[in-house]
């Protein structure tokens, strides 16, 4: 600590940008085991704020129950915390706008119970902005434009993992902080509907935004069969499209889920059909994981990766946690405003 108290940073954190495990004591070994310091976790999706409200109820169970393993992170100091006392801090986030339903209030509600982060969109056209799955992307709207506002006031992350691409580069005009990318890779790469241009995320560089790169099958060249030295190799084609400052790592780890939760995740209420999303009809659940990462356990082997990929021991520290550190720092604390000068008032 500091004279004042806070916590200094911490050294070499392994901060995961995206997760959504089907959460249990074994999950939670596991980030122990594997030395993890933070997550964001999701923990909403098409959920309106009641049911979000149910969700943190679960959390605040897990938190009560396994006290020594994790518990609710609210600032960047927290991973120090988290650190000294051998836990994970778990840093709330939601894939979509549902929870605030059409109520703009709730933004600061869901802050002040720990959302840190919160896309704008879930691949579809919200009340927000336009996903990554539409047509046509008519950029955000005008309740996207408050609630941009508002997050940044508050300091709660906009998220345009699953937005469209003028919907992200008008996020990144329109807000006053940087945003994120927590979960994507380079669509150069491998040209998926989530992945991000190069011009975008030269954009987001030059914002002072954040990228995670993602292990889910979908997001990469290959899917199942992607190798640890390709991943890699493309983590160090973002590192010279938008510096290495700016980058980070956001598995999308769905660990243990059954496949009835990622067709919640596709279908939501919003149609009665059957969207596979980037599946399909013969691959509708969730697909296999790379042999490089499983779970938790393997960021051990991604740091390897990094290294024989060309990255200096500092940078691999900045990837693997110490870039999404400093941004946590800069993000979620409310924006500094003015106070009123009463005394001029009067």
């Amino acid at each position: 600590m500091n004279e004042t108290g806070a916590m200094h940073p911490v050294q070499n954190p392994l901060i995961d940008g995206l997760q959504y495990a089907n959460w249990s004591e074994k999950v939670f070994r596991q980030m122990r085991e594997g030395g993890v310091d933070a997550v964001h976790v999701t923990i909403t999706y098409h959920e309106n704020f009641r049911e979000t409200v149910l969700n943190i109820e679960k959390w605040n169970r897990w938190f009560e129950t396994y006290p020594d393993l994790i518990f609710q992170g609210f600032d960047a100091s927290d991973i120090a915390r988290a650190r000294a006392s051998g836990r994970t801090a778990i840093f709330f986030g939601s894939q979509n706008p549902s929870c605030i339903e059409d109520d703009i209030g709730l933004v600061e509600v869901l802050h002040r119970l720990g959302l840190r982060f919160m896309q704008l969109t879930y691949n579809n056209q919200s009340l927000l902005a336009t996903g990554c799955y539409e047509a046509e992307d008519t950029g955000l709207t005008r309740m996207g434009r408050e609630v941009v506002a508002e997050m940044n006031r508050v300091g709660l992350v906009i998220d345009m993992s699953h937005s469209g691409e003028r919907s992200t580069f008008e996020a990144m005009e329109h807000s006053t902080r940087p945003i994120a990318i927590t979960h994507a890779n380079l669509a150069s790469w491998h040209p998926a509907l989530r992945n991000k241009s190069d011009d975008l995320l030269r954009a987001l560089g030059q914002s002072g935004g954040m990228l995670g790169f993602s292990i889910y099958p979908h997001h990469l060249k290959g899917g199942s069969a992607c190798s640890l030295q390709n991943f890699c190799d493309m983590v160090a084609r973002a590192a010279d499209l938008m510096g290495v400052s700016q980058i980070g790592i956001g598995t999308d780890l769905c660990q243990d889920q059954p496949d009835s939760v990622v067709e919640w995740m596709r279908v939501g209420r919003w149609t009665k059909n059957i969207d596979y999303g980037e599946g399909s009809a013969a691959q509708a659940g969730f697909p296999p994981m790379p042999d490089f990462f499983a779970d938790n356990r393997d960021f051990g082997r991604l740091a390897a990766g990094l290294r024989a990929a060309g990255f200096d021991a500092g940078n691999v520290a900045a990837i693997m946690g110490g870039n999404w550190q400093r941004f946590f720092s800069e993000s979620f604390t409310p924006a500094v405003q003015a106070v009123p000068n009463t005394k001029a008032a009067q």
